[in-house]
C-alpha cells in the first residue's frame, strides 16, 4: 500500500516539481564575490579604496586610543615632583607614557627657568605638532568617503552607456538580455561605491570626534601645567 501511495500521480508531480526547482534556485543564488565581479573593473578600484580606508581607520584608531590612555594622577604626580624640585623625576614620568599630553608637559618641564611666555609657546607648539600627527591620514579617509560614491555613479553611467550601445547595435531585434548586463554593472557599482563611501564617512567622523577628546585633554593639561608654574614651589633641580 505504501508503494502505491508513492506511485500516486499527485506525489510524482510534486517530486518532479521540486527536482526542477532545485537547479533554478541554485542558479539564482549568487555569492557576493560573483556579484561584485559583474561590476567590472571599477569594483577593483572600490576594493582598493576600501582596503586603504580600513587600514587608515585601524591605524588611526589605535594611535588615538593610545594618545588618550594616561593615568588620572599624572598631573598630580608632576605637581608633586616639581614642588619637591625633582625635575628629572618629572621628566622620567613623562617619558613613561606614549601620549601627547605627556610629551607637551615634558616640553614645558624642560623649559622651566625661562620666561613663562616662552614655556607656554613651547607647550602650544608641541600640542599643535601632536594634533597634526593625529590628524595625518584623515584627509585621505575623507577623500575616499566623498570619492567612492562618485566612482560608483561613474559605473552607473558607464553601465547605462553600455546598455544603450547594445540596443543601438541590435537594431529591431531588441532583447531584454541586451540591457541586463549594462544595468547590472550600473547597479552593482553604485551599491559598492555607496557602501565604501558610507563606511569611510562614519569612520572619519568617529576618528575626528576622538581626536577632539584628546585635544580637550591636552588643553586641560596645558592649563594645569601653566597654573602649576604660578604656584610657589622650590624649582631647584635634583
Amino acid at each position: 500500500m505504501l508503494f502505491n501511495l508513492l506511485q500516486a500521480p499527485g506525489i510524482n508531480q510534486a517530486a518532479e516539481a521540486m527536482t526542477q526547482a532545485a537547479p533554478v534556485q541554485q542558479e539564482m543564488s549568487y555569492s557576493l564575490i560573483s556579484m561584485a565581479a559583474k561590476g567590472g573593473w571599477l569594483m577593483i578600484v572600490l576594493l582598493i579604496l576600501s582596503i586603504i580606508a580600513l587600514y587608515i581607520f585601524g591605524k588611526k584608531w589605535w594611535m588615538i586610543h593610545k594618545a588618550g590612555d594616561i593615568d588620572r594622577n599624572f598631573m598630580k604626580d608632576i605637581r608633586d615632583y616639581i614642588h619637591e624640585g625633582k625635575i628629572k623625576s618629572a621628566i622620567a614620568l613623562c617619558q613613561k607614557y606614549d601620549s601627547p599630553v605627556a610629551r607637551l608637559v615634558e616640553k614645558g618641564i624642560e623649559r622651566i627657568g625661562r620666561p613663562l611666555s616662552d614655556i607656554q609657546t613651547a607647550v602650544e607648539n608641541t600640542g599643535n605638532a601632536e594634533v597634526a600627527r593625529l590628524e595625518r591620514g584623515l584627509p585621505i579617509l575623507a577623500t575616499i568617503a566623498g570619492g567612492a560614491p562618485m566612482i560608483g555613479f561613474l559605473g552607473t553611467v558607464l553601465g547605462m552607456v553600455q546598455a544603450f550601445f547594445n540596443m543601438s547595435q541590435a537594431g529591431n531585434n531588441i532583447d531584454i538580455t541586451l540591457l541586463s548586463s549594462g544595468i547590472y554593472t550600473a547597479m552593482i557599482t553604485t551599491v559598492g561605491g555607496l557602501i565604501v563611501g558610507i563606511v569611510a564617512y562614519f569612520g572619519y567622523n568617529y576618528l575626528t570626534s576622538n581626536i577632539s577628546d584628546v585635544v580637550f585633554k591636552m588643553e586641560g593639561a596645558t592649563i594645569d601645567f601653566m597654573d602649576l608654574l604660578h604656584e610657589p614651589a622650590d624649582k631647584t633641580a635634583e
